[in-house]
C-alpha cells in the first residue's frame, strides 16, 4: 500500500497476522526491501511490516529537503496509519539512528529493538565525505562501489546485484540530502536511557560499519545483546537472512 501524506507517498507492505509485530527501517540508500528475505521467514510467527523511507525504493515526496525529523516522523506516521501501537522495531545501518531516536522519544510504542550493522554517530568522517562527493559527480559509480564494500561475502554474487538495483532507485539529491541530514545528530550520549530489550547484529566483514561501534552500543543500553556473524558483512539481511531471522526469534522468544 502507500500511505499518503502532505509532502510524501510512503511504499508499505505487511505479511502476516501474528499478534507480534516486527517494523523495520532500511539504511541509507537502501529501501525496506533489504528485510525482505528476513522477513519472508519471520511472517510465518510475526506480522512483518516495512516501508521505503524519503528517498529510497518506490516512495515519492515533494519536501523542499529531507530531514531527520521527517524520517523519524514518517516512522510513527506508518505505525498509527496500520493501527501498531506497539512493535519490536528494527533497523539497519544509517537506519538504527532512525529507530534509536524513536526509540528516545516515545519508548511507549516499543517492545524491543533490533540494530543490524548500525551507525548512530552523526559526526562527519572521511569515509562520509568521500560517500557525498561521489554521489553528486558520478551516483552510479559510486552505488557501484558501496555495494561492493557491503557485501565482501564471497557466495553472494545474485545478492549483491540485488542490492544494486536496491540502492539504485534512489538518486544522488536525496541520498545527499540523507546523508546531510543526520550531521551533527548526538544519539550516544542519550542511548544510556534506552531499556528496551535490543538485540545488536554484525558481521565481522563489515567495512562500512565498524564492529566497535557495535560493541560500544551494547555497553550503552542496558539489557543488549551483540551476536557477531563471522562470514558476514555490512547487509546480512540481504546476505546472511537465515541468521537474521534466527537470531531475531531467538531473542524475543527469552523473556525480558
Amino acid at each position: 500500500m502507500f500511505l499518503k501524506t502532505s509532502d510524501a507517498e510512503l511504499l508499505v507492505t505487511s505479511y502476516g497476522d501474528s499478534p507480534r509485530t516486527i517494523v523495520a527501517h532500511g539504511g541509507w540508500v537502501g529501501s525496506g526491501e533489504l528485510w525482505a528475505a528476513p522477513f519472508e521467514r519471520l511472517s510465518q510467527s510475526w506480522r512483518t511490516v516495512t516501508y521505503d523511507h524519503r528517498g529510497t525504493g518506490a516512495t515519492r515526496h515533494s519536501a523542499p529537503a529531507i530531514t531527520f525529523d521527517l524520517l523519524v516522523g514518517d516512522l510513527f506516521r506508518v505505525l498509527d496509519a496500520l493501527n501498531i501501537d506497539t512493535c519490536v522495531l528494527a533497523a539497519e545501518s544509517m537506519g538504527a539512528m532512525v529507530a534509536l531516536e524513536a526509540a528516545l522519544r516515545h519508548p511507549e510504542r516499543f517492545t524491543g529493538l533490533v540494530i543490524v550493522g548500525g551507525r548512530y554517530s552523526g559526526a562527519r568522517t572521511p569515509a562520509r565525505d568521500r560517500l557525498v562527493a561521489g554521489c553528486k559527480a558520478d551516483f552510479r559509480a559510486t552505488m557501484e562501489a558501496f555495494v561492493n564494500a557491503c557485501t565482501p561475502e564471497a557466495d553472494c554474487e545474485a545478492e549483491r546485484a540485488w542490492g544494486k538495483l536496491i540502492v539504485n532507485r534512489s538518486n544522488a539529491v536525496d541520498a545527499v540530502q540523507m546523508m546531510e541530514c543526520v550531521d551533527g545528530v548526538d544519539l550516544e550520549s542519550r542511548l544510556a536511557s534506552i531499556t528496551l530489550p535490543t538485540l545488536v547484529l554484525h558481521g565481522r566483514q563489515d567495512v562500512i560499519a565498524p564492529l566497535a561501534s557495535s560493541e560500544r552500543l551494547v555497553e550503552l543500553v542496558a539489557g543488549s545483546k551483540l551476536v557477531v556473524a563471522e562470514d558476514a558483512g555490512h547487509v546480512p539481511t540481504v546476505t546472511r537472512p537465515n541468521w537474521v531471522a534466527r537470531e531475531i526469534n531467538a531473542f524475543f522468544a527469552t523473556p525480558a
